[in-house]
């Protein structure tokens, strides 16, 4: 086309190549971030844990913040969530919240946000309006369905407790006595789920995990054992953070890995992340190079 154009003039068939070459981008740009997916796990679905850090009710309102953005992050990349564990504030927002993202490359995409996310802006709860910096951690381990088999839990180390679920109320929440938290005791890890209505459905849910949490403990402890990959992590407060959202007194999001900063904070909280996940895929892959 851009061969013909050349020799001759055809308006209808301009506008033609120009949109070609903008779908051919984007193409490109789809098939360069797969290759930056290479991982053993990329592939996998996720399973998320969201926790408030400092701040108390500031850090608990930030923390379902931060769990709307990732769901609105999913239904953009066109992935599919399930919220397994919610653990309401004790004023506002959560405490914590468990989700699980299926779809290609959650657990590759997902893991490029692993870390402490702050937020500082004038606080809704203050009524001097004075500006709060709170902090919330998200925690990312791919959901290992064929290991399952690998990973053998006596029963005797477990131990099983139903409850009624909590949280707001809706069509989608399971109200009955049916939800279950299931605890290893000899790590003190913990898997709770209550989507379904049936206790051995919930039951399944947790266990499958749970056994996601231990088989990525096993992961850790090898990698610290052989080649201490990890670094000491860091608590849920200042000096920790891999990303900042200023809403006062100025809008900014900015990535401490890359320096990525975007000025309209408001779609990134709505979900457009992309850009931000991106360049940190490719910070990795070039420390690994």
């Amino acid at each position: 086309m851009d061969e013909l154009l050349a020799s001759e003039s055809d308006a209808e068939m301009a506008g033609d190549l120009g949109r070609a070459v903008d779908e051919l981008s984007v193409d490109v740009e789809r098939l360069e971030l797969a290759t930056l997916l290479a991982g053993e796990y990329d592939q996998n679905d996720a399973v998320a844990t969201i926790h408030a850090g400092a701040g108390g009710t500031e850090s608990q309102d930030w923390a379902e913040m931060l769990l709307r953005m990732y769901l609105r992050w999913a239904e953009r990349e066109g992935l599919d969530v399930e919220v397994d564990e919610l653990l309401p504030g004790d004023e506002a927002g959560i405490k914590r919240a468990t989700f699980v993202v299926h779809g290609p490359n959650a657990y590759g995409l997902l893991s490029a946000e692993r870390g402490v996310h702050r937020l500082v802006r004038i606080s809704p709860f203050d009524a001097q309006k004075r500006r709060h910096t709170s902090f919330a951690n998200l925690d990312v381990i791919p959901l290992l369905e064929e290991a399952d088999d690998d990973i053998e839990i006596d029963p005797k180390d477990l131990r099983i407790d139903v409850y009624r679920s909590t949280g707001p109320g809706g069509q989608s929440v399971n109200t009955t006595d049916s939800a279950v938290r299931i605890t290893h005791l000899p790590t003190g890890m913990q898997a709770a789920y209550q989507n379904e209505r049936s206790q051995l459905q919930n039951r399944a849910g947790a266990m499958r995990i749970l056994k996601a949490r231990l088989a990525e403990r096993m992961r850790e402890e090898q990698a610290e054992r052989l080649e201490n990959l990890r670094g000491e992590r860091k608590g849920i407060d200042f000096g920790s953070q891999v990303r900042s959202y200023v809403l006062a007194p100025y809008r900014m999001v900015k990535d401490h890995r890359t320096n990525v900063e975007i000025g309209d904070v408001d779609r990134v909280l709505d979900g457009d992340i992309e850009e931000l996940i991106e360049a940190e895929l490719r910070r990795r892959a070039e420390g690994a190079a």
